[in-house]
């Protein structure tokens, strides 16, 4: 199995993150806006309490980025939730043990910071994703998610 790290995110990981999500968002077929990425990048990077970025790496090469949306609580889940709100490997990297020691990351994060539960989602066409987060332990809750974009005033 390839053994990888996790690089907490910096301002100046923020041209191959924006990089990094534009592979993503071609590859799930999401709207890319780079102005609007770069400026959310900003964002997260400068206020820790909206989450933690990481870029997932072999030795010092970027090979995807994960990040972790840290701002729910759940009286259902007994506590704080989180959110695996974006999950990115390179096509070539996948299948290879990558994502299982990312969500064995990402879960003793969680058991870190007192989270009870952690959530995803997944696209509906995204069979292989699917899989394997049912293989690592994620559960569909026969569920759906519902979203309502809130815009602001002019």
């Amino acid at each position: 199995m390839i053994k990888v790290n996790f690089k907490p995110a910096t301002p100046s990981d923020r041209p191959l993150l924006v990089q990094l999500i534009q592979e993503y968002y071609e590859f799930d077929g999401h709207c890319f806006e780079p102005d609007i990425i770069h400026s959310l990048l900003t964002e997260i990077l400068q206020q820790p309490a909206c989450g933690s970025l990481w870029l997932i790496q072999i030795e010092t090469l970027p090979i995807g980025y994960v990040f972790l949306s840290l701002s729910g609580y759940s009286l259902e889940y007994q506590g704080r939730d989180a959110f695996i709100d974006e999950l990115y490997l390179r096509s070539d990297y996948r299948g290879q043990g990558i994502g299982r020691q990312t969500i064995e990351f990402l879960k003793q994060i969680c058991v870190n910071l007192g989270i009870k539960a952690l959530h995803l989602e997944v696209e509906r066409h995204n069979v292989n994703a699917q899989t394997f987060y049912r293989r690592v332990g994620f559960v569909d809750g026969d569920r759906y998610l519902m979203t309502q974009r809130i815009e602001s005033g002019p």
